[in-house]
């Protein structure tokens, strides 16, 4: 369920989010890589991760390109630059970065993590009214939603590209070859010479 050849779940759910009138958190609450990364972070309104959170994207290297808009999101959210080597590159990036970086607002101590989001959240909704913070949310949106439709559609696209010209079918099935020599080679426990094993 992505924005790739079966894209209409990843499109819709990516649109409701874009779309959603209420102020959005994200919680991330370890590592996120592939998918996890790239979707939610650059179309939150408030990210919070604990310490023990990273974040990659390794898109790059499988032949496949970032989805569901995030290289435009993400520019938006951290900067072109870092988005360049978290998206390029597939560079990891931990919680104190991603904080550095303006992708995530606060970070707190993987400990108790969900009670402490809540006592941060409850606070916030505690001190600020709830519809200004949803009209400040709609006025930062305006010039930003259709800029992000398009990225998401832009990224199917291009996607799609990336399998009409077989790189990713390609490097998958190198690794899998790859996967499968290291099986059949393996070390026997009694002796010091390699065993294949032949099927």
């Amino acid at each position: 369920m992505g924005c790739g050849a079966n894209f209409a779940p990843g499109l819709e759910i990516m649109r409701s989010i874009i779309d959603h009138k209420k102020v959005f958190v994200l919680a991330l609450n370890g590592p996120a890589v592939g998918a996890g990364a790239a979707w939610f972070p650059g179309v939150s309104d408030i990210v919070l991760a604990s310490t023990s959170t990273y974040l990659q994207i390794p898109f790059s290297a499988l032949g496949l390109v970032s989805e569901c808009g995030s290289a435009t999101t993400l520019s938006q959210s951290m900067g072109v630059h870092r988005a360049n080597e978290f998206v390029m590159f597939g560079k990891k990036i931990e919680a104190s970065e991603l904080k550095s970086s303006g992708l995530v607002n606060q970070v707190f101590e993987k400990e108790h993590f969900e009670e402490k989001v809540m006592q941060y959240l409850h606070h916030m909704l505690k001190i600020n009214d709830g519809t200004s913070m949803m009209e400040s949310k709609r006025l930062q949106n305006i010039p930003l939603r259709d800029t992000r439709m398009l990225a998401v559609y832009n990224s199917i696209d291009a996607l799609a590209e990336r399998f009409v010209h077989g790189a990713p079918i390609a490097i998958f099935a190198a690794r899998k070859r790859d996967m499968e020599g290291k099986y059949l080679h393996v070390k026997s426990p009694d002796a010091d010479t390699p065993l294949t094993r032949h099927q």
